[in-house]
């Protein structure tokens, strides 16, 4: 069994920018998530905010910065030293679940050490009473019993997200490698698309029992894509594909009248301005991000 890494070996690791990325200070985080906020709220779009918001740190590779985004919105500022005695419990609870599920979506767009590094600083930032009610028993286990329920759901958000040209994607993408469609529509069905039962907003609360903890709708799925991948940059197409997501959410039942505005022309624009509000705010060489121009 290997114990330690040979010299050369470990030299080799500390190359090309091993270490992760430090949160921006708290002057610019506060700022940025004060001024961005404020918008959401007018537009009553604060549970987009936090998703959009905790994706496009992720994408970054600021974890720290998510700790300090949990922080934020269970104290309304970076600058509270609140006793954590004396945070609103129930609301901190739903909160932190609707940020970690947003995390969790983040995998299917931008991969696993995001996000092992996202949850690992969230957790560490979350208060001991929230922490210990959590969900702790997964709902996305595939067995023998589930899997079909599985790929139903992920074969049914598919078909939402590209059609009319569903089929011919599946099959596209399918040729290129034929595990590849098949690993595609088990993760929309157990990773992206909203669990069964009821869906989470900024404003609910939440408790130990609460099977639906950060349960995330159709339409929020979607603006998991749309911050993973402006923040990511380079994958134009999909982007675009999620973008398209979003819009077809509008026609999903059961929307809540956030998701009704998310999905709309007015609060599609508004998800991507925000996501580059943030990149442009929390550049950490003063440069000027991508601005839109839609």
């Amino acid at each position: 069994m290997v114990a330690h890494l040979p010299p050369s070996i470990k030299q080799l690791l500390t190359l090309r920018n091993p270490k992760v990325l430090p949160s921006p200070s708290l002057s610019k985080l506060s700022n940025v998530f004060t001024s961005t906020f404020a918008n959401a709220q007018a537009k009553k779009a604060e549970t987009g905010w936090l998703v959009l918001t905790t994706c496009s740190l992720l994408t970054l590779s600021r974890p720290s910065a998510v700790g300090h985004l949990y922080r934020f919105v269970t104290r309304s500022s970076l600058y509270d030293d609140v006793s954590p005695r004396l945070v609103d419990l129930p609301s901190a609870l739903n909160k932190a679940a609707i940020m970690r599920e947003s995390a969790l979506k983040s995998v299917v767009f931008v991969g696993v050490p995001r996000v092992i590094l996202t949850l690992t600083a969230l957790h560490e930032a979350l208060d001991e009473d929230v922490k210990s009610v959590l969900r702790t028993n997964s709902r996305r286990s595939a067995t023998s019993d589930t899997i079909e329920s599985i790929v139903t759901r992920g074969r049914a958000l598919w078909d939402s997200i590209y059609a009319p040209h569903a089929d011919k994607l599946h099959d596209k993408l399918g040729s290129y490698h034929p595990d590849f469609i098949s690993f595609i529509i088990q993760s929309y069905g157990s990773v992206l698309s909203p669990l069964p039962g009821g869906v989470k907003t900024y404003e609910d609360t939440s408790s130990a029992d609460d099977l639906d903890q950060g349960n995330l709708s159709r339409a929020l799925g979607s603006v998991v894509g749309i911050a993973t991948l402006r923040a990511e940059g380079g994958v134009g197409p999909q982007l675009t594909s999620h973008t398209f997501g979003l819009l077809k959410a509008r026609s999903c039942e059961h929307q809540n009248e956030e998701d009704k505005w998310l999905s709309s022309d007015e609060g599609t624009e508004w998800v991507l301005r925000t996501v580059d509000h943030i990149l442009d705010g929390i550049s950490s060489d003063g440069q000027e991000g991508v601005r839109a121009k839609l």
